[in-house]
């Protein structure tokens, strides 16, 4: 069937009637134009919408880019230190010295690529093939070593002690010339007593290039290294002279073998493996008196891709290093001269009878000073005593470093970590074994002790550190600057995240610095410190605001710290790594519900340096002020952190006490191999579920309050303290205050199968100090437990007097801790950075 066509209609034919339910043609078209009206208007929202997404995508992008580089961004504000401030020409005394605290002996400019030197040794003929000694390692088992004399400035005394013999280091510095003036290098070898034969000891002097600047060796009679001519932009021409060993101080020669290395290293931390992949059997010891040996020495020496291999893949420039070897019998002495091309009027060579009179002179003055500053002959202390003290500080200004690197680190910002700013930093160590790098905590403490004996320094490593702020006002709390000092981190310590913070311990060392300016505002060492605390300012007031904004708790007035350990499967406890307490027990549970009192207290401090730094330099401190008296407001103070049922100062978290390690269970088939399955772990079982209330540890963090003298001297909760303090069951040893008390779950336990009891129980030296000081402070002032405290403080200093004294005397060693049951050192050693604080208790300088 066809289509229906259609009908046309012409002319005057009449419309076709309209069907009652039709619209008309106009109000139709009104509708459509309507519906058009609001399509457009939908497709224009639509379009806006895009283009406001798009703006609001690209902004986004650009913030969070913004974000990302704000990590490493140092912050705005002038340097407190200039460019040049440690160069030759500014600080011409200080610019060269032992700022290689990783090494046994050796020295260095304070300049970013210096020409370094420095000393290995090996005994001959000895059971072990190669026991060569560069790096300061607690695997070499050494008897002891350390300064015994270091003025941190012009001279330094150092012995080490092997099984059967001792060496003795010493330099002394002579200004002149435009680039830091010559220094001498005494080494004096004896056998033990006990030794049955007198050792044959090869000694290694080395000097390497850092990337800039040439080595050039001078050989006499085939083997012998007479000596090293060099040029670099900071030290110009110089001459390094290895002179003949001598039979003591006789002066008589000795017999001595002979070798030297010249070849290229490509970073520093590479020497000791460069020197050990050169050593050879073939050349023979041959004494006037004695039997032919053969011995161990340097011999040729090719950098991997000159053995027919492919060229390293290291991209840093390879550096001149030399090296010469003396091989040579005990008893005997050897000098190393550095002369400064630019020193052309020096009055005598620095070496024989000149060098043992400047040396004479030098030790006289550091004696003089030393019972000056901290007077404790006038004490009566023994001359052991005495003898001790000067080793701790001596070890503290010995173990003074400066690096210069970038640290690698990384914020929310950032999928990848990130490199810093290349920067310099000139800070103590806490351990030249364990720990040769700057730690943020640590350097407060080291400075407690340095600024009795030159505030210089306490100015200069202070300027140092908060030079390395950036915009946000965060410093990475562990610096780790230079291949040198990356070699010794393990590569989970490495990365440094801007959210984490550290104890402000450098404000105790700066309130110091306060102090000492008020009571001698013309004197001529704390003459500078007003000026250097204007330069600094603008970057103590950021620093300040990133504790009060970044670290602040649930609620007002209230502190937690970032950065616990987050995988709660394996941890007792996880850790809280940025409080330097580490794994002293926490809430079980990590939550943003926390509040940790120690760092209120730290902050009540900080805010309470910021007001009187503030008052001094004419700026306003009302704020600061205000802050400090409503954090020290001990109503406050006890509605936050005081347990009624510990009857302590207690942290405040999600917490269960109800944890325990267990071995995990592995599922292994019936018939399926053992070996082929994970091996089972200690995790933590958790027995009864946590619930927001406080932690009731009682130990160190319960303390600071009193600690840090936040308390007032009525306060009844003072007298609380003081009991637990001196109970045998909780806090007091006879050596010392433990961490933590022995009546808690946690002590002594451990947090991991790897991890042992760190801040479980062990007694530490540096809160030790906060505890005589602050038992100092409050027998000193009037209150109701004026005579507890006084009583408390004369015993608690005695007895860390007398067990640091004495694990010194027979191990050899200051220590990082100290058993609580049996006042045994443990840990790193030598730990002279806090633990050296025992000068100021056995001066009683708080």
């Amino acid at each position: 069937m066809g289509r229906q066509r259609k009908k046309v209609v012409t002319g005057d034919a009449d419309p076709p009637p309209t069907r009652k339910d039709e619209k008309p043609a106009a109000l139709f078209r009104k509708e459509k134009k309507k519906k058009l009206d609001l399509g457009k208007i939908f497709i224009n929202i639509s379009i806006g919408l895009c283009i406001f997404s798009l703006i609001w995508f690209f902004y986004a992008l650009y913030m969070r880019s913004l974000l990302a580089k704000r990590v490493v961004t140092l912050h705005h504000s002038p340097r407190v230190l200039d460019k040049n401030s440690t160069s030759a020409k500014v600080s011409p005394e200080r610019f060269w010295g032992s700022y290689r605290p990783q090494v046994y002996f050796g020295m260095k400019t304070r300049s970013p690529t210096s020409v370094v030197t420095g000393m290995m040794w090996m005994r001959q003929f000895s059971e072990v093939d190669v026991n060569l000694r560069h790096t300061c390692e607690q695997g070499d088992r050494l008897q002891g070593y350390g300064w015994l004399m270091h003025d941190g400035l012009s001279f330094g005394v150092q012995e080490i002690r092997e099984n059967d013999f001792t060496l003795t280091t010493e330099f002394v510095k002579q200004m002149g010339g435009e680039h830091g003036g010559d220094w001498t290098w005494r080494i004096t070898a004896k056998q033990h007593s006990s030794a049955p034969h007198a050792p044959v000891i090869s000694l290694m002097f080395y000097a390497a290039a850092d990337t800039q600047g040439f080595l050039e060796a001078h050989v006499e009679d085939r083997n012998r290294l007479g000596s090293i001519t060099g040029f670099s932009e900071e030290l110009g021409n110089f001459k390094i002279t290895f002179l003949k060993p001598v039979a003591g101080e006789s002066s008589s020669a000795k017999y001595a073998s002979y070798n030297y290395l010249q070849t290229v290293s490509p970073g520093l931390e590479r020497l000791t493996d460069i020197v050990r992949n050169s050593l050879n059997r073939r050349f023979v010891y041959n004494p006037p008196t004695g039997e032919k040996r053969q011995y161990i020495a340097v011999d040729t020496y090719k950098p991997p891709h000159q053995q027919h291999q492919p060229k390293s893949a290291d991209p840093r420039k390879e550096s001149d290093f030399v090296l010469h070897q003396v091989t040579v019998q005990t008893p005997f002495q050897i000098e190393v001269l550095f002369e400064s091309g630019s020193f052309r009027n020096r009055p005598n060579q620095l070496s024989g009878t000149v060098m043992t009179e400047e040396l004479e002179k030098r030790k006289a003055a550091f004696d003089a000073k030393f019972e000056k500053t901290f007077g404790l002959q006038a004490k009566g202390l023994d001359l052991s005593q005495v003898k001790f003290s000067k080793a701790a500080l001596s070890n503290m200004l010995g173990g003074m470093g400066y690096f210069y690197g970038q640290s690698v680190v990384q914020s929310a910002y950032n999928e990848y970590p990130l490199l810093y700013p290349e920067a310099a930093l000139f800070t103590a160590v806490p351990s030249r074994s364990f720990f040769p790098r700057g730690f943020l905590w640590d350097e407060g403490f080291h400075q407690l002790l340095l600024s009795k004996w030159d505030p210089q320094v306490t100015r200069e490593a202070t300027a140092h550190w908060l030079d390395l702020i950036n915009v946000e006002g965060w410093i990475p709390r562990e610096q780790i600057l230079g291949d040198e000092a990356l070699s010794k981190v393990p590569a989970e310590f490495v990365v440094q995240r801007n959210e984490n913070a550290n104890p402000p311990t450098l404000f105790l060392a700066l309130q110091t610095l306060v102090e000492q300016f008020r009571a001698d505002p013309d004197g001529e060492t704390s003459r500078p410190t007003l000026p250097f605390l204007r330069r600094l300012y603008p970057r103590l007031q950021t620093w300040f605001e990133w504790y009060n904004t970044t670290q602040t708790g649930p609620l007002p007035n209230s502190y937690r710290w970032r950065g616990r350990d987050k995988d709660t499967n394996l941890f007792l406890n996880p850790k809280t790594l940025t409080s330097g307490l580490d794994d002293y027990p926490r809430a079980s549970h990590p939550s943003t519900e926390e509040r940790h009192v120690d760092l209120h207290c730290w902050m009540a401090v900080t805010s309470g340096v910021m007001a009187s730094v503030a008052q001094l330099l004419g700026e306003p401190n009302q704020d600061y002020e205000r802050t400090h008296q409503r954090l020290s407001d001990n109503a406050l103070l006890e509605e936050l952190h005081w347990s009624e049922q510990l009857r302590a100062f207690s942290d405040y978290g999600n917490h269960t006490q109800a944890v325990s390690l267990q071995q995990e269970k592995v599922y292994v088939p019936p018939g399926q191999p053992r070996h082929q399955f994970p091996v089972a772990r200690l995790v933590r079982s958790v027995r009864r579920a946590p619930k927001p209330q406080f932690v009731n540890a009682l130990g160190y963090v319960s303390l600071f309050p009193f600690l840090l003298h936040i308390l007032k001297p009525e306060s009844p909760k003072l007298e609380h303290i003081l009991r637990d303090m001196r109970d045998t069951d909780k806090l007091w040893t006879p050596y010392g205050l433990r961490s933590l008390s022995k009546a808690d779950p946690l002590y002594m336990k451990r947090n991991t199968e790897h991890d042992a009891p760190y801040w479980r129980g062990p007694i530490w030296i540096n809160i030790n100090y906060l505890a005589v000081r602050a038992l100092h402070h409050y027998g000193n002032t009037e209150g109701p437990y004026r005579e507890k405290a006084a009583a408390l403080y004369q015993e608690l200093r005695t007895n860390i007097i007398n067990n640091v004294y004495r694990q010194y005397a027979e191990t050899g060693y200051i220590w990082e801790q100290y058993s609580d049951s049996t006042g045994r050192g443990q840990g790193s050693h030598p730990f002279t950075g806090w633990s050296a604080l025992t000068v100021l208790i056995m001066a009683e300088q708080y």
